[in-house]
């Protein structure tokens, strides 16, 4: 099953249907935000932070807590970061470019939503996700990693294996 999902043309077609659909839900919901006349997480993140109290939370408490001492004291940048997340997350996803970096920083954003008590969406996002994150460099194939990946890898710094020096001593 792990070869079919990293070597198959046709599932790398299928990959990059999925990878079309989440970034348009991520290019998407950006948009909206960016265009919405000043969009602020602050309400969202009080309305989660409320969600941790009572006989069945929603929210659990060591998420309020950094919710209540480190995203709402700085809500402003917090919003900043979902709405410019959201755009290079679906625009890296609908070109293709980076994408196994962009769906994992999809799932984080998904993560957090979840964690703050929002389903919606968000848990068939993540499982989706999985398929473009196990399915590796395939999942990229029809889109800029195809040429973006062995230019990069290209001019990354070279590697020493300490296995041979080690051996040799």
């Amino acid at each position: 099953m792990l070869e079919l999902l990293r070597k198959n043309n046709v599932v790398a077609g299928l990959l990059a249907v999925i990878r079309l659909y989440l970034g348009y839900q991520f290019l998407h919901a950006g948009i909206e935000k960016l265009t919405g006349g000043g969009f602020d997480a602050s309400g969202f993140l009080q309305g989660a932070i409320a969600s941790a109290t009572g006989e069945h939370p929603a929210v659990q408490g060591w998420w309020a807590t950094f919710l209540e001492h480190v995203a709402l004291p700085n809500a402003t940048l917090f919003s900043f970061l979902v709405m410019w997340g959201e755009v290079l997350v679906g625009i890296a996803l609908i070109l293709g470019l980076l994408t196994n970096f962009a769906t994992l920083m999809g799932m984080v954003m998904n993560f957090a939503f979840l964690f703050s008590g929002t389903v919606s969406t968000n848990g068939q996002m993540i499982l989706l996700a999985i398929f473009v994150i196990v399915a590796g460099a395939n999942a990229g194939k029809y889109g800029l990693d195809r040429w973006a990946m062995p230019f990069l890898r290209s001019h990354a710094p070279v590697k020493k294996n300490h296995k041979k020096e080690t051996a040799a001593v």
